[in-house]
């Protein structure tokens, strides 16, 4: 009883200064300084990173194993985990990740600007990081509002072996003639966002679509009731012939561009999906200089997680996706060095077989009115399918 006594005497007297302690440790990390990662020279950076020992990332393509397997050997102290998924179940997954509060990726890669905008950035979810290294070779527009190492697509696009001589397609509007019927491919913009912001890129684009269709067929369009301008007549004229709509991308290419074909059809896909061509008997070709336009060019974006546990990795990591000093941007901009991928880097030279932006003749997406728009749109293809 007495020993007991003096023990409760003794936790009494030194639980004050517990909870002292208690108090000050907090206090000191709530007022630890926050590190200004732009300040920070590349080497204190790596030094960081090291520290840290990993780096989580959530891709939107699967080349992100490349830069894993590049990154390790530049600094083998950081263990890369990379997870691809499609954009739409990248942004799906940090945005429910964010609101439960619970673990996620480091770094995303993510395509889709219009819901970047208005969701991940809005939200809070992603943060901006440009790296100082590169800041004064990227254009403002690539700056934010998240760094964009390149241009992607997607585009109309056929098969080069069945048509030698270039594009069976002059003008978007023919594939709703007869010609084309059951032979135009691709994936459900209700399933996908990027094919998603081709077709509001369309409807926001409407003049142009309405100018096309004259020039085609010789006569002002007309708008059935129900269809709000010349982009959504197209694509519900191009439903209504039998459009084929899939799943994947990689069924669009296959279908597209499988060698032997005779008469194949054509379809909106990635144009940098010609570099697997060799690898995947294909024959896949863009189709440039379509009237209005063969589709849509839209920028692949790096941004650094809200809460994320490895900070300095993170920015390292997009550091290094962001290319190297050399022309060609070195191992970390090699998965993206294709033909159909643009660099955003003014200093990197495009590689030497790519077709120039300028030629393609691809609208290049305004993200925040795509944003206020590709719900109408979404709503508009669930009623016509």
């Amino acid at each position: 009883m007495h020993s007991t006594h003096h023990r409760r005497l003794a936790f009494a007297a030194t639980l004050p200064l517990m909870l002292g302690l208690a108090a000050c440790s907090t206090e000191a990390e709530a007022e630890a300084p926050a590190v200004d990662y732009l300040s920070l020279s590349h080497e204190e950076l790596v030094e960081l990173a090291e520290e840290e020992g990993s780096v989580s990332v959530y891709a939107f393509t699967s080349r992100i194993a490349s830069i894993e397997e590049a990154f390790e050997a530049e600094y083998p102290g950081i263990d890369v985990v990379a997870t691809d998924v499609s954009s739409t179940e990248l942004i799906a997954r940090l945005a429910s990740e964010h609101a439960a509060g619970s673990t996620t990726a480091d770094v995303a890669y993510v395509s889709d600007a219009p819901v970047v905008v208005s969701e991940l950035i809005a939200e809070g979810v992603l943060t901006s990081y440009v790296p100082p290294r590169v800041a004064d070779s990227l254009a403002e527009e690539y700056q934010a509002p998240l760094v964009a190492n390149r241009l992607s697509t997607k585009v109309l696009m056929y098969n080069e072996e069945a048509y030698p001589d270039g594009s069976p397609v002059a003008n978007l509007w023919q594939l709703t003639e007869p010609e084309w019927a059951g032979k135009v491919v691709l994936v459900d913009p209700n399933v996908r966002g990027d094919y998603l912001d081709l077709v509001t890129e369309m409807s926001l684009r409407s003049d142009e679509m309405a100018e096309a269709y004259q020039a085609h067929f010789g006569t002002a369009i007309e708008l059935e009731d129900g269809v709000e301008d010349a982009g959504l007549q197209f694509i519900s004229d191009l439903y209504n012939n039998d459009a084929i709509l899939v799943d994947d991308t990689d069924t669009v290419n296959a279908a597209i561009g499988a060698l032997g074909q005779t008469a194949p059809p054509v379809g909106f896909t990635s144009y940098s999906d010609r570099r697997d061509n060799e690898d995947e008997g294909w024959a896949l070709q863009v189709a440039a200089g379509v009237a209005p336009s063969p589709g849509i060019v839209f920028p692949a974006m790096l941004g650094v997680t809200a809460n994320t546990q490895n900070p300095a990795a993170a920015r390292l990591l997009i550091d290094f996706m962001m290319g190297d000093d050399t022309e060609t941007g070195g191992a970390g901009f090699e998965p993206f060095y294709v033909a159909g991928d643009y660099p955003t880097r003014e200093d990197v030279v495009a590689p030497a077989d790519a077709l120039p932006l300028a030629d393609l003749g691809g609208w290049i997406i305004d993200a925040e009115a795509s944003a206020e728009r590709r719900d109408d749109v979404a709503d508009f293809l669930l009623v016509i399918q």
